[in-house]
């Protein structure tokens, strides 16, 4: 068996021979990562169920259905992609082809996280074909049932000399790592992160790094407080709230507090029934491990809890839970949460909820929500806080767009992908100039020995109009 230096070794070779590169080489792994999606449906909503307790909706919606777009856009654009992206020219280069071709880097490495551990690893491996690489994939070792599956179909559909999947846990990673990759993109903690970015170091890799981060959820103004508390309940506890976009807590006046309980307790009731641990479209959290620190952050919270609270160790069950009368200090904002538990702390002004954001710095969300019938309010929002994605009255739907950038900011992650962003971030790009002999009266102006009337004419040749600052 092969150790991880072999496989890289291995796969840099084939790179070099330049397997990858062919435009039809591209599109017949891509059409047969979609044929894996289409064929194995059914197997991936069972290890997904197996792992996490999702039910098949979210499966297929969060977890099938969002590779199965990334890989049809990307086969639909990738002769475009492909493209060089001809750029401006100035006097001294005008009769030069001037460019941006975009190339392979290489060996990549792609590392994913549990809690979508199908999309995680696939959706960047999208990309990451699309732009001509080879690729290592290590995908959780946490979601055992999904590894083991992505273990068994990708060599059986894509290409075993170009595409290898590695398994194990931490040590494992660790060892992988201390081999020389052209790129690293990693999905998962912001502490595991900085130990990507150290052994990155050793071979001055570049990385990209998806992370979490307390992603906060405004509401202010006027608005339909039924309709708030349906999308708010979908986007917390879809996944178990065990989703890096889910809003990690609420900012609200408490009169709108006050308004919103029971419009949540109606919807939650609407979506799971009376008894959310019976409902088969509830999941679990993913391990003992992970159950015990979201039940431990509730249980030193200093705030009250509303609605749900209840828990079963056994089953790795915790009810959708509200908790109020929380302030920053508590142990529920130290931290994502990652699991079905919202806080929610009043402000009386947009501003000061504004200001309660900003000022968790350290903790730079992934995605910021905004709920309001009002304008102002949600541009107010928008233009005086920083975050990787925004979206108004709704959660996470931004994600799902192939035609979006998905990534963080600060603390929540560095680069992006989906979709063109995904083929974007697994390139170099390259500039190139392509020019020939002739005019060479011309550039002759540049060589020795210099003079001030060579100077002159170069500078006019090359310099950037200051009125329109457009180039000649």
């Amino acid at each position: 068996m092969e150790n991880h230096s072999e496989v890289v070794a291995r796969l840099r070779t084939v790179f070099r021979a330049g397997v990858t590169i062919p435009q039809e080489f591209r599109l017949a792994q891509l059409r047969a990562l979609l044929a894996l999606m289409e064929d194995n449906e059914a197997l991936i909503v069972d290890a997904l169920n197996k792992d996490l307790g999702k039910p098949k909706f979210e499966a297929v919606l969060s977890e099938i259905e969002i590779v199965r777009n990334d890989i049809c856009f990307a086969i639909n654009n990738l002769k475009t992609w492909l493209m060089p992206e001809y750029v401006g020219t100035n006097l001294a280069t005008k009769f030069d082809d001037c460019s941006i071709r975009r190339t392979p880097f290489g060996v990549v490495l792609i590392i994913g996280a549990w809690n979508y551990p199908l999309q995680l690893i696939l959706l960047p491996l999208v990309g990451a074909i699309a732009a001509g690489n080879c690729a290592v994939l290590k995908p959780s070792e946490i979601s055992q049932a999904t590894e083991q599956l992505l273990a068994n179909l990708i060599p059986k559909y894509l290409s075993k000399e170009c595409y290898v999947v590695t398994c194990g846990g931490a040590e494992d990673t660790k060892k992988l790592l201390e081999n020389k990759f052209d790129h690293i993109f990693y999905t998962g903690s912001q502490a595991v992160a900085r130990s990507i970015l150290r052994a990155a170091a050793d071979h001055l890799t570049p990385v990209t790094l998806e992370l979490g981060g307390k992603c906060p959820c405004l509401i202010y103004g006027s608005m339909d407080i039924k309709i708030t508390a349906k999308r708010v309940v979908w986007s917390k506890y879809f996944n178990c709230g065990q989703s890096c976009v889910a809003p990690d807590y609420l900012l609200c006046t408490a009169e709108t507090r006050d308004a919103l309980l029971p419009a949540i307790r109606e919807a939650l009731e609407e979506f799971y029934g009376p008894d959310p641990q019976k409902c088969q479209d509830v999941g679990r959290i993913v391990t003992d491990k992970h159950w015990n620190h979201v039940m431990g952050l509730l249980e030193k919270s200093k705030g009250r809890v509303v609605i749900g609270g209840e828990s079963a160790r056994e089953e790795k069950y915790i009810a959708p839970t509200v908790v109020v009368d929380v302030d920053g200090s508590d142990s529920l904002m130290q931290e994502e949460i990652f699991g079905p538990v919202l806080p929610i702390i009043t402000l009386e002004t947009v501003e000061e909820a504004i200001d309660f954001v900003n000022a968790r710095d350290n903790q730079a969300p992934l995605a910021l929500y905004a709920f309001s019938d009002t304008q102002k309010v949600l541009s107010q929002v928008f233009d005086n806080t920083r975050s990787g994605g925004f979206c108004s009255n709704d959660g996470i739907v931004h994600m799902t767009l192939p035609t979006l950038p998905f990534g963080g900011v600060g603390a929540s992650g560095m680069g992006c992908y989906h979709g063109w962003w995904s083929y974007d971030t697994f390139s170099h790009k390259r500039a190139c100039v392509f020019r020939g002999f002739g005019l060479e009266r011309v550039g002759a102006f540049r060589y020795p020995p210099y003079s001030d009337s060579n100077l002159s004419w170069l500078r006019w040749a090359t310099t950037t109009k200051k009125s329109s600052c457009s180039v000649m």
